[in-house]
């Protein structure tokens, strides 16, 4: 029996030539795998037509899209998921669910082998590998880029020679990442870090400089997921969809940041996330009001940590399931509404009201019907202060300071 192959297919170059290269270089049968997370563009019929020109003997496309919203993107806002405090993840988050795709394809159609089309130089590779070593610990990983010289040039060579059903340019010198959560871009002129992003690079945000009039939203969430926009029921993926359309509009969740890759160089990356910055933005909010002062401390070191796990190809780990246990528990008491201005690039929070709320405004006030007894706060401080107070004593007898 010829040995099969599975590829992580997304309908473009590089992964329309991999078919036939791989074809060539191993012997082996290609099923093309393509999943849609919210990425736009083509249809799903219309890559999968592509995979069979282009020489896959199956194709398997799945619409991931609610699923991606369901088990991926809310997991990561409720952890508040901003690796090295800017990047919400975008493309980290896809690669889990696409990997769980791959095996279900790879068991479906009897692959012993999954092809994914990441360089030897990014993180992807290792998002990819390690999560298919976790759910497939006996299928083998190949990657034509990285292990059988498939460079781009080549790529435009073989798509040509072989008349290959895809556009072959050379003129996009970026290379794009997107689903519903969000958009990636680096190479070309952004590789020197001095050179300021230029206007046709983005695509879900407009520019922010001449905003139209300020959007006022109020986003109702029930233990930590948004279930209505504006008093209309949503589900997570329509959240998602109707926040990237007016944040968007509004310019807001733009980042440009120089980030630690994995495999331990600095990557100049370009993100649009104007849904998950407005999501993450109301959400911490409302967590500012619901969750205890301790736990809410913890959990902000929890989330970096997760963050890190998440971004190093760590979905499937025991301590990212760990760490998932105790943010989900943290989210009992995530339910209220937020009121934000999306206006200039800005999602500015102004409101927020929660029957969970530990804010009491009795305590809070300054003025009459103050709850709080002022009193207790001098003993407080002077306990407080107790172990510094001693320590320093100690200090200037011993060491004269």
């Amino acid at each position: 029996m010829t040995e099969r192959i599975v590829l992580a297919y997304s309908g473009g170059l590089d992964t329309s030539v991999a078919i036939g290269w791989i074809g060539e270089a191993t012997g082996a049968e290609v099923i093309a795998v393509a999943v849609d997370v919210g990425q736009g563009g083509e249809s799903l019929e219309t890559i999968r037509q592509r995979a069979l020109g282009c020489g896959a003997v199956e194709a398997y496309v799945a619409d991931a899209r609610d699923e991606f919203a369901n088990e991926y993107c809310m997991p990561t806002l409720a952890a508040n998921a901003l690796y090295q405090g800017h990047y919400p993840l975008v493309s980290a988050i896809s690669r889990p669910v696409i990997v769980k795709h791959l095996v279900k394809a790879a068991r479906e159609f009897g692959a012993t082998t999954v092809a994914h089309g990441c360089t030897g130089k990014g993180n992807d590779q290792v998002r990819f590998e390690v999560g298919i070593q976790t759910l497939g610990p006996d299928l083998k990983c190949i990657a034509p880029v990285r292990d059988l010289a498939l460079t781009r040039d080549k790529a435009i060579a073989f798509a040509e020679e072989n008349g290959l059903p895809i556009e072959t340019t050379k003129k996009n010198p970026y290379s794009i990442d997107q689903n519903v959560w969000g958009r990636a871009v680096e190479t070309g002129y952004l590789e020197d870090i001095w050179n300021a992003p230029t206007k046709d690079i983005y695509d879900y945000t407009a520019t922010p400089e001449f905003p139209p009039a300020p959007d006022e939203v109020v986003i109702s969430f029930v233990q930590g997921v948004p279930v209505a926009i504006d008093g209309v029921k949503v589900s997570p993926l329509q959240a998602i969809q109707e926040l990237n359309r007016r944040a968007g509009a509004q310019g807001v969740g733009r980042i440009d940041v120089v980030e630690d890759r994995l495999v331990g160089i600095k990557s100049r990356e370009i993100y649009e996330a104007p849904g998950a910055m407005a999501l993450i933005t109301a959400h911490k909010h409302l967590e500012d009001i619901t969750i205890e002062r301790e736990q809410a401390r913890f959990k902000a070191t929890v989330g970096q940590r997760w963050s890190e796990l998440v971004y190093d190809g760590q979905w499937f780990s025991p301590l990212k399931r760990s760490l998932d246990a105790f943010i989900a528990d943290t989210q009992t008491h995530v339910t209220g509404d937020i009121r934000m201005v999306l206006h200039g690039g800005q999602a500015i929070v102004n409101g927020r009201r929660s029957e969970t709320s530990l804010y009491d405004f009795d305590l809070a006030t300054y003025d009459t019907g103050d709850t709080f007894d002022q009193s207790q706060a001098k003993g407080f401080i002077e306990l407080w202060g107790m172990s510094s107070k001693v320590a320093s004593t100690r200090d200037q007898r011993v060491l004269g300071k």
